[in-house]
């Protein structure tokens, strides 16, 4: 929590509002046309009929414009009047001249696009004697009342500003985490406004390290996290704080190459890694929603997962990198059949190859013989060896990877990184770097030193694992039948890497994944709903690595 106004949220209602400050002056401005402003109570039916349909054009024009009017002009009770949830838009309003402090507004609406209509905030923010202004843009939606059938705005948190969801608040006040600057490896300082991807990590890492790190408290407008462990979000700031360093082990240079690469597809995530130590080099995502899928997804990793499942293999003694397997164009694993894309087929090939042309059943039908052990069995190697879900100290909040043990079908599709298997860009960047290293170095983010914190662990990979894993990588991203050959085409240096699909239930296209390693950088991507991994995951990775050593 903050000092400075203090507003409690219960269900996504304000259960209260202390020191109220009074609005100045306000405006609205449009591009609706020339609809009259005036309050909510002219808007209710004037019949026992109750309208239904699509909202109309004017109908539109005339709610939003008058909703922005009575937002602007501080009148909450009449905007909320206009809304479909009165209850939640009421407080929610009131707060924002109460714990907000916003002391004047103009509010630009622009021109409808079907029912959204765009607006501009331009705000002044007073507290303590100190003034700023205050600007950003956002959107609402005009619907028809499923009661009165009167068109009403369509309330959301995200109406007040485009960034506030649900049990979240808008507050100005003290701030009662210090401020940082955030270094990389080499002192170059690391903003959001840079490294746009970097906005959670560099909150998160202020809520952790500000006191340690020596910085002072400042006056600003934040966004009050709905997760009581979770940071809050700082929109503006009235007075700076004296800011603490913190040193990190990103990179600059290939941070930017993340944030770069990632612009290439929507829903895209990736994280490099070093593998000679773990350090974490760039995390960077391209999504609408702001959700940090590079380091907190919990989706089936594909064939990517294919690494481990090797790795077991081998060390099971069902086979090896260069022993022949059988790849048919589908399997039946206790009365469920399992396909190759496009249900190839491949003719006596070695386990090396098959991992090069991604053969699915390549790498279910040689675990039969481990009989009773072979639900469990992956699940062992990835934690024991890989150390997925080994309860990680990045200094950040991150999901660590989940690989349960599993029963029936969902065995065999656990095998090919499907089932129950739930990983994100960071995991299976890690689970390059330990197949290539041949040993688990948990990821961070900060210096152990910093606060002492331990490391998650796990046992090396047996001897010659790891050299089998790092070639059949690499054939796999050299080859002309490698399945990353071509995303790695302009990727120099000692290389490998490994493409995977992933279907998700109710998506029309599979997630798109990718890893690989050059020298002594690691890399996984995510293009959700991306397709084939060589086609959209495969290009974020390689413009990463080509920025690496």
């Amino acid at each position: 929590m903050r000092s400075g106004v203090k507003v409690a949220v219960v269900g996504g209602v304000f259960a209260g509002v202390v020191g109220v400050v009074g609005y100045g002056a306000y405006n609205v401005l449009d591009g609706l046309g020339s609809s009259g402003v005036g309050g909510g109570s002219d808007t209710k039916a004037t019949s026992n009929e109750v309208k239904t349909g699509p909202v109309t054009k004017d109908e539109i024009a005339e709610t939003s414009k008058k909703f922005l009017a009575a937002w602007a002009k501080g009148d909450a009770a009449t905007a909320a009047e206009l809304t479909n949830n009165e209850g939640d838009a009421e407080p929610a309003l009131i707060g924002y001249s109460e714990s907000a402090h916003v002391t004047k507004a103009v509010i630009t609406a622009g021109p409808a696009a079907g029912s959204k209509v765009p607006y501009t905030v331009k705000a002044t923010v007073s507290y303590d004697g100190t003034t700023k202004p205050w600007s950003y843009a956002s959107e609402l939606t005009v619907v028809r009342g499923l009661t009165t059938g009167r068109p009403l705005v369509d309330w959301a948190p995200s109406v007040i500003h485009p960034e506030l969801g649900k049990g979240e608040s808008l507050e100005t006040g003290e701030s009662s985490t210090a401020s940082i600057e955030a270094v990389d490896r080499n002192g170059n300082v690391l903003s959001k406004e840079k490294y746009p991807s970097l906005g959670g990590i560099l909150d998160d890492l202020r809520k952790k390290y500000g006191q340690k790190a020596g910085g002072t408290t400042g006056i600003e407008t934040w966004i009050n996290s709905a997760n009581a462990d979770g940071a809050d979000k700082t929109l503006l700031t009235l007075v700076k704080g004296k800011p603490g360093r913190v040193p990190t082990t990103l990179d600059a240079g290939i941070q930017a190459a993340a944030e770069k690469a990632v612009k290439k597809y929507d829903k895209s995530s990736v994280v490099a890694v070093e593998p000679s130590t773990g350090a974490i080099r760039a995390i960077a995502n391209n999504r609408t929603d702001g959700f940090d899928a590079a380091r907190l997804a919990t989706v089936a990793p594909g064939s990517t997962m294919k690494i481990v499942t090797a790795a077991m293999i081998i060390q099971n003694g069902l086979g090896s990198a260069n022993s022949p397997v059988e790849c048919p164009s589908d399997v039946t694993w206790e009365g469920v059949p399992f396909h190759n894309l496009d249900n190839f087929s491949m003719q006596n090939p070695t386990l090396q190859r098959a991992f090069a042309k991604s053969c699915n059943t390549a790498f279910i039908k040689p675990i039969a013989p481990l009989g009773a052990k072979r639900d469990s069995a992956l699940s062992n190697e990835a934690s024991q060896y890989f150390g997925i879900g080994g309860n990680w100290q990045t200094g950040i909040e991150t999901f660590d990877g989940d690989v349960p043990a599993s029963t029936g079908a969902e065995t065999a599709a656990s095998y090919i990184g499907q089932g129950k298997i739930r990983m994100n860009p960071l995991n299976m960047a890690s689970i390059t770097a330990t197949a290539v290293e041949g040993r688990f170095r948990q990821p961070y983010i900060v210096p152990k030193e910093l606060d002492n914190r331990k490391f998650a662990t796990a046992s090396p990979l047996p001897g010659g694992v790891s050299d089998q894993l790092r070639q059949m990588l690499k054939y796999t991203a050299t080859n002309p039948e490698g399945t990353a050959t071509h995303a790695m085409a302009g990727v120099g240096g000692d290389k490998g890497g490994k493409t995977g699909s992933a279907e998700i239930d109710g998506h029309a296209t599979s997630d798109s994944w990718f890893t690989g390693f050059s020298n002594d950088l690691a890399a996984a991507a995510l293009v959700q709903s991306g397709g084939h991994g060589g086609d959209a995951a495969g290009p974020v990775v390689a413009e990463v690595l080509l920025a690496g050593p």
